[in-house]
Order: structure tokens, then C-alpha cells, then sequence
């Protein structure tokens, strides 16, 4: 399953920090991060929790960009 979530972040290298951030965390399948829309697409893994996934989505993106914001 896809999702797509707005995100606030600071700068394309940021975006691209979140995302790889993303990728790495249990459950997704892999994400993409366009930081012109300011948007974040995740697929999740079969049989995720969607929402304990995107809460840890978005503690990993916290910790490489402290001040980015996911949606959801």
C-alpha cells in the first residue's frame, strides 16, 4: 500500500536526508520525498501498521533533520 503525506522541510538536501531516513525504517518498503511538492510517498511493507510505522518514519526523520514535519 502507498500513502503520500505532506511534509515541511528546509532544503532539497533535507528532503533527501528524510527520505533515506525513511527507507531505513522497519515496515517501509521504500519512499520517495519530492521536495518541489513537498511531499512524501511511502509504501509500507505487507501487513504494516500503517501508523506505528509513520511514527517511527518520522522519529528517524527527526533525528538526521530536527525541525521537518510529516502530516499524517
Amino acid at each position: 500500500m502507498k500513502k503520500t503525506y505532506k511534509i515541511e522541510v528546509d532544503c532539497a538536501n533535507c528532503a533527501n536526508k528524510m527520505e533515506e531516513a525513511a527507507k531505513k525504517t522497519n515496515g517501509v518498503k521504500d519512499c520517495v520525498v519530492n521536495y518541489m511538492t513537498l511531499k512524501m510517498t511511502v509504501e509500507f511493507a505487507e501487513g504494516a501498521d500503517i501508523t506505528a510505522v509513520m511514527n517511527d518514519v518520522l522519529a528517524n526523520c527527526k533525528k538526521v533533520e530536527d525541525d521537518c514535519e510529516i502530516y499524517f
